[in-house]
């Protein structure tokens, strides 16, 4: 265990730092508290150098990542990191999402559809629990941390305690259960449920493993017990407990009344200010159905769109998210920052866009644009003690930041991988020539391409030639992603086919190859970053090489490849000063550290399918639709979500043909 000293955190670590991380530590820790870029490379260690960071100082931590995959692996490392302090999973807790729209061009009104995820929703409430609750807390979080959540001040004001001896009625505590939105069912108890057995009240509490249960003894209560969720069996006996509510978004009776009313005001002038007849009693009409079931339920479908009049915020106003659960002085991480920077600047423009349709024709109030994910620049306001962490920072991070950290040596001595390019006529005999060349060794092969189809039909001819290979696109939903990955490190696939092969965060030693097909086609998918990114997926193994399959080299071609040399040099220029013999990691071919994602994959239930939109067969509504798919593509290409723009391309592309 290493603990400093004053720090919160013990690290757990089987190792020493090696390479470029006593350094990098080192750098990061004199430069806080303030806005600091870890520039390493792919394999050297760049997460336990930041749980190096952590462990120096006690601030909570929020770590923000580019999706959910990434951000369960980061969970489960940290957890091994911090076995002794509290690490928490923050992300969408949806397992399908099908968002509120309105496509003019069709005259479609599309409602949201959902499928929460109750593992996931259990993970969120037990995340804001444990930052009111304790300062040694990590929480690794995607990019929907930005996202309008419960005001932390009522949340913070709804928690009650409960300790032996205290004068409370059976009524009384299950009135204030119900309050803070815990449902009573005695036959089934999931999590943010409770049964009453007598005098003996059990809470399935969101944030805790185990269950609260509540012994009374006329109106005092007389015991206080850990029970086990399976067994029942009682672990152990407290003196006291804080109750947190078991959702985000509670609120005092007070404030939904003066809520109500507000949203009324609201409702008569922009109604009066509505000219098209339908549009303006579509308003009404579905404004007035939500009035009434707030009135007589406290709930109404799409109640997160009325969110600024419960929070008591003016037009305009920054939404809570979970960024205001923290105090304000907290350590933030933004990890694959080229990723995440972008994402976070996209997405107030795509909300609002999606938005405007439906208030513009009379579906919601002027209220529902500050039901939205944080503005960019109100993020930046957080970003007082910040570590950026990529392979290839972009340009704000480099602009933005007081420094510059390089971690390029890798604690392996493994070096970057050497480039060749081979032309593209006769390139599919070479690539299965070296595809079987490698196999031969015991190794695995990557190849990346353009399309969904490129993916498909490559996957099939290398198939026909012999080779056992599986494909990976976006249609090939997360558990099933996972399923190929661990399927070709045991050798049951030689060969994995895929588009963008970022997100994962492949961690592969067992691939040598890495073949990118049209690497001369200058695009979001083949441009510098995504080249060097892409190289990477190959630097864990000795005997790494890649393949350009190309007929010139590109501009975007040519930086890669003078980056990747210029850190080889460096990781060489180390090995023979310290006498380094690179070695290949050695991983245990593992699907999960933990028990995080079969808890969520158990708890997920088959979404349901996207409806089909039809194309219009008239011309000037077909082009609408066009306009509206191309800025779709545009927002997401922005944030970097390739595989999304893609698929939206080749719909444009479908609408265009037709």
């Amino acid at each position: 265990m290493k603990k400093q000293k004053n720090s919160v955190f013990k690290l757990s670590y089987p190792f020493s730092p090696a390479g470029d991380q006593p350094k990098a530590i080192e750098q990061l820790e004199q430069g806080r508290p303030r806005k600091s870029v870890l520039l390493g490379v792919t394999g050297s260690g760049k997460t336990f150098t930041l749980a190096n960071v952590i462990a120096s100082q006690s601030k909570p931590v929020l770590i923000l990542s580019p999706n959910k995959t990434l951000a369960a692996q980061l969970y489960e490392e940290f957890s091994l990191f911090f076995p002794d302090n509290k690490v928490c999973y923050f992300v969408s807790y949806y397992d399908y999402y099908q968002p509120e729209s309105y496509l003019p061009a069709q005259d479609i009104y599309v409602p949201k559809e959902t499928k929460i995820n109750t593992e996931i929703e259990r993970l969120r409430v037990e995340a804001t629990a444990s930052i009111i609750n304790r300062r040694d807390v990590i929480v690794v979080a995607s990019v929907s941390a930005i996202y309008s959540l419960g005001n932390p001040t009522d949340y913070r004001e709804l928690t009650f305690s409960l300790k032996v001896g205290q004068k409370i009625t059976r009524k009384e505590l299950i009135d204030k259960l119900i309050f803070i939105q815990y449902k009573r069912n005695d036959v089934q108890t999931d999590s943010g449920m409770f049964k009453v057995v007598g005098n003996s009240v059990t809470i399935n509490l969101p944030y805790m493993r185990d269950n609260l249960r509540i012994e009374l003894f006329g109106d005092v209560i007389e015991q206080l017990e850990l029970v086990d969720k399976r067994e029942h069996k009682v672990l152990s006996s407290m003196d006291n407990v804080l109750i947190f509510p078991a959702k985000h978004f509670v609120t005092t009776q007070e404030k939904r009344d003066a809520a109500i009313v507000q949203i009324q005001k609201d409702l008569e002038i922009e109604a009066a200010a509505m000219e098209n007849p339908l549009y303006r009693e579509r308003l009404i009409t579905r404004t007035k159905h939500d009035i009434d079931m707030l009135r007589e339920t406290g709930y109404c479908s799409g109640i997160e769109n009325y969110s600024r009049y419960f929070d008591g915020r003016k037009p305009g106003d920054a939404p809570h998210s979970l960024f205001d659960f923290f105090d304000e002085d907290f350590m933030i991480v933004i990890d694959e920052s080229h990723i995440g920077i972008p994402q976070l600047r996209a997405m107030y423009n795509g909300d609002k866009a999606r938005k405007k349709s439906l208030i513009d024709y009379g579906f919601r109030l002027q209220a529902s644009y500050d039901n939205r994910p944080m503005k960019f620049d109100e993020i930046e306001r957080y970003f007082r003690d910040v570590i950026f962490v990529s392979a290839t920072p972009s340009e704000y991070e480099l602009t933005h930041s007081d420094q510059i950290v390089e971690q390029i040596v890798r604690p392996t001595g493994i070096t970057d991988p050497m480039i060749e390019i081979v032309p593209r006529e006769g390139q599919l005999s070479h690539l299965i020539e070296q595809i079987k060349a490698t196999t031969a060794k015991g190794f695995r092969t990557l190849v990346t391409v353009l399309t969904k189809k490129a993916a498909e039909d490559l996957a099939i001819y290398l198939e026909n030639n012999k080779i056992n290979v599986c494909y990976m696109h976006s249609e090939i939903k997360t558990p099933q992603r996972t399923e190929l990955l661990h399927k070709l490190r045991l050798g049951i696939f030689d060969c994995l086919v895929g588009i963008n092969l970022l997100r994962e965060g492949l961690d592969l030693p067992e691939v040598a190859l890495m073949a990118i097909m049209d690497a001369d086609i200058e695009g979001f998918l083949r441009d510098t970053r995504s080249l060097v990114q892409t190289i990477g997926r190959a630097a864990r193994n000795t005997e790494s090489r890649v393949i350009f399959y190309a007929d010139k080299i590109t501009d975007s071609m040519k930086r890669a490849m003078d980056e990747t040399d210029r850190r080889r040099t460096v990781q060489i220029k180390y090995n023979e000063k310290h006498g380094i013999t690179p070695q290949t990691v050695k991983r245990d071919v593992a699907k999960s550290i933990t028990s995080l994602q079969e808890a969520i994959a158990q708890a997920s239930k088959m979404g349901k399918k996207k409806k089909e939109i039809k194309p219009p067969k008239d011309l000037a509504a077909r082009a609408a639709l066009i306009q509206e798919l191309e800025i779709e593509m545009q927002v997401a290409a922005e944030s970097l979500d390739f595989e999304k723009a893609i698929a939206l391309r080749d719909k444009i592309l479908e609408l265009r043909k037709s």
